[in-house]
Order: C-alpha cells, then structure tokens, then sequence
C-alpha cells in the first residue's frame, strides 16, 4: 500500500538480461532505495518487480531503460515495448504498459545504452559537453548518442553494435559469434565472444596475449567511425570487458593512431570511463521519469 504520509517519489527499472535493477528517489540524482532481481520470463520477472515498487510509497513516474530492441516510436501502438529479443520469452512485451497499469503513473521509456547516455551527459562525464556517446561492452555491446543535447533516435534507435568493421588479414579465421550479422562489432568483442574465441574472459588472459591488441582495435574503430560520422566530444566506455587493465589505455592509443591527425577538434575527441561507473543506467531511468512527469 502507498503511504500518502511518503513524498512521491521518482521510480526506476534498468532493464537488462540478466537483471533488473530498480530503484526510487526524490530526484535524479537521490536514490533512497534500490533492489536488484534476476531476470527470468516476464511475468515472474515484472510481479516482483511491481511488488518492490508498490511497498516504497506513492510513485510520481517511472522511467524504464530496457535491454532491446525496443519500439521508440511515440506514435506506435507497440511504444514501450521489447521486440524481436533474442532474450528468450521476451519478444514483444509491453514492459512500458505493465508498469504503467502497475503504478497508475506516466512512463518514460528508452533503451538501457540511451538511459546511461543521458545520466552520463547530465551529470556524469558528458557534462558541460554538447556531444556524447555511451558503449557498453558486455554480454552484448550497445551504444547510445547524444548530439546537440538530444538523445538520437530516428526510425528506430542506434545499433552501434552492429557495425561492420575492418578486420584485419592476421584475425579473419574467428566467424564471430552475432545471430544476425556474425562478425559484427558485438559479434567479435562482446563477452561471450571473447570467451568462444580464446576461452577465457579478456581480463583473464596474459598481459602479452594478441586479445588485447585485437580488441583494442576494433572498438578503436568502433570510436573512430563515431568521431568521423557524428563529430562527438565524450565517448564513454563501459560494461565489464572495459574492466580489463589497460583497455581503455590501448583504445585511445590505436584511436589516435587511426585518425592520423585528421579530424578537426582533436582535442576536444576524449574516451573515458563512466564517471557514474555501475550507476549510469539507473540514474538514466530515474531521468526518464522526471522527463515524464514534466511531460505528463
């Protein structure tokens, strides 16, 4: 039951495959609780997770950053909703409906990369920047793009992931390890290709294994393509394969080495690591709902 003695308060799901982090606060930046459950089939999955919110208080928004793909489209009947998922059981869930109905409150919805974008713009490392682009490189590997301030969502929502890249003669045996497109850039440097590929996760292997090198480039050219395409100031790397020592070193080295000194605004092109760290993408929730709530 709400307590009406409780202020309203602000209400957040980082949605993801393995866990749905959640969260309430009176602000974006104020989060006075928070309870992670695991990810099973949906309708276990969202019951907990109403639960959960039903015992903080009165609720004044919820904000959903959810894994994907997600329909974004305002003017679709499917707004809110998980789509084609490989994530078994989840295609097309109406996770934006359920806890619309579940809290009686206005929804803001978008996926996880574009919550952690917009946490890391406003209050993280993307702040005083008019540009910024979140990947995270983990069990997949996702983007989300802000660009004159706004988050970029056009037909559908970037698939940064999904580039194609350059890969070189001395790494072409590896098919990759994407359902869709095989060596795509989630398809060569995600978790679990990573370990397919050499049987152990990046930062287990030795200091001096050609892994390093090997990832280091293509998601150099991941930050490349997006500094030729879009010009953006912050790129924020994140996701437990950008834990490995030196990573995040390597990929600016070989970014720089790859722009050869072209671009214009060089200096203002910096790749960092989440400054909001494991926070980006609740905080990003949380901002959707106040976005909501103002909208409502």
């Amino acid at each position: 039951m709400n307590d009406p003695a409780r202020p309203p308060l602000l209400a957040a799901v980082e949605a993801g495959g393995t866990k749905f982090v959640l969260a309430v606060g009176p602000a974006v930046d104020q989060i006075t609780a928070r309870h992670v459950i695991p990810t099973r089939m949906p309708a276990e999955t969202l019951a907990e997770a109403s639960a959960w919110f039903a015992s903080q208080g009165a609720i004044s928004a919820i904000g959903i950053a959810s894994f994907g793909p997600v329909e974004l489209g305002t003017g679709s009947s499917r707004w809110g909703w998980i789509t084609n998922t490989p994530k078994p059981g989840w295609t097309d869930c109406d996770l934006a409906g359920h806890f619309g109905r579940a809290l009686a409150a206005p929804v803001g919805f978008d996926t996880d990369v574009n919550g952690a974008a917009l946490a890391e713009y406003r209050l993280g490392a993307g702040r005083g920047a008019s540009s910024l682009a979140y990947i995270t490189v983990g069990t997949g590997l996702g983007g989300g793009l802000i660009l004159e301030s706004q988050l970029v969502h056009g037909a559908a929502h970037p698939e940064i992931g999904h580039l194609l890249p350059r890969r070189p003669a001395s790494d072409l045996a590896f098919p990759g390890t994407c359902p869709h497109h095989g060596d795509c850039m989630e398809g060569l440097i995600c978790g679990p290709a990573i370990i397919a590929r050499w049987g152990k996760p990046l930062s287990d292997l030795p200091a001096d294994h050609p892994g390093h090198d090997i990832i280091a480039d293509y998601l150099a050219q991941l930050c490349h393509s997006l500094i030729a395409t879009t010009a953006v100031e912050i790129m924020v790397l994140g996701g437990g394969v950008m834990k490995t020592q030196g990573l995040l070193e390597r990929v600016r080295a070989r970014t720089a080495a790859l722009g050869n000194g072209y671009f214009p605004g060089t200096a203002r092109h910096r790749i960092v690591a989440p400054a909001l760290g494991e926070m980006s993408g609740i905080h990003g929730a949380l901002m959707l709902a106040s976005d909501a709530l103002q909208g409502a």
